[in-house]
């Protein structure tokens, strides 16, 4: 009898180890591009990098969760920095590959600090950077 229960836990323990986990979202090779604008005072950023939009759906605050003053807030220092790193590349390689000109004087509006700031973070998470 404890025979058959080691050859039952034996075969259970196998099944449970053999058996694929599929992902909850899958993602898709064929990404489009996340455009950053604001028309009226033409503006425009196009995020290539792959993985951008699974982070805005599954991982970025809903918008209106930050107020417009901190997100205004949070991409002025983490932009700084971003082009302090950008200034220097044979420091940071190819990383960085261009300053972003991003004027706090400059009232962007809601959509352009929200996708900017989230994409922000995404950099941040995806290259183990801490802007």
């Amino acid at each position: 009898m404890i025979k058959y229960g080691l050859y039952i836990l034996l075969f259970l323990s196998f099944v449970c180890c053999t058996q694929t986990i599929k992902p909850i979202v899958e993602r898709s090779s064929t990404e489009k591009p996340v455009r950053i604008a604001n028309d009226s005072l033409s503006y425009e950023v196009i995020v290539f990098d792959q993985g951008f939009n699974l982070f805005l759906d599954a991982t970025a605050q809903p918008k209106g969760f930050h107020s417009l003053f901190f997100l205004e807030n949070q991409n002025q220092n983490k932009i700084t920095t971003y082009n302090i790193r950008a200034n220097q590349p044979s420091k940071f390689g190819s990383l960085y590959p261009q300053p972003i000109d991003y004027n706090s004087l400059i009232s962007y509006g809601y959509e352009v600090n929200y996708l900017l700031f989230n994409y922000l973070l995404f950099f941040e998470q995806k290259y183990y950077q801490s802007l």
